[in-house]
């Protein structure tokens, strides 16, 4: 894929190439986690705007890398929760997971939102590597995993726009 352009896009989690790479993440849960993957209620419009945003970075043609952010977390509706980032293998250590935080960060800033929080889990250490080293501080257990021994809960105060 060398030479190729990467692309950012915003498309609807509904969309063939999300859900594809939706099944190759829970499909890595699952080798990592065991069970089924990502089991915690997710309908597939919460990402649309103006209560989400969702994107995916393109190489050349081919789906590279994913993201999205759902309005809604432990301080209520001025937080949003990022969910489904992923990096297919062939992609990895390019920036593409940055590429895509970055858009979340900035969409969320554009959205009003004043945090970003989410959860990730001890098997995952290069996604915890990436949260920490953009700024996400440990927080207090929230959510569909708050009693789950293995998962790390993260957030990031956002700095409005000027």
């Amino acid at each position: 894929m060398d030479g190729l352009s990467a692309e950012l896009r915003v498309v609807s989690y509904g969309s063939d190439d999300a859900q594809l790479l939706t099944r190759e993440v829970q499909e890595e849960y699952g080798r990592r986690y065991g069970g089924e993957g990502d089991i915690s209620p997710i309908d597939v419009h919460e990402f649309d705007a103006p209560r989400g945003h969702f994107v995916m970075v393109y190489v050349g043609q081919e789906p590279a890398a994913m993201g999205g952010w759902r309005r809604g977390g432990p301080a209520g509706d001025s937080d949003g929760e990022i969910k489904r980032m992923y990096v297919r293998p062939a992609f990895a250590r390019q920036g593409h997971a940055r590429r895509v935080l970055a858009e979340l960060e900035r969409s969320a800033v554009e959205a009003g939102l004043t945090r970003l929080v989410l959860e990730t889990g001890t098997a995952q250490p290069e996604a915890i590597a990436l949260y920490l080293s953009a700024g996400y501080d440990h927080v207090p257990a929230f959510g569909f995993y708050a009693e789950y021994d293995d998962s790390v809960h993260l957030a990031k105060r956002l700095t409005p726009l000027a």
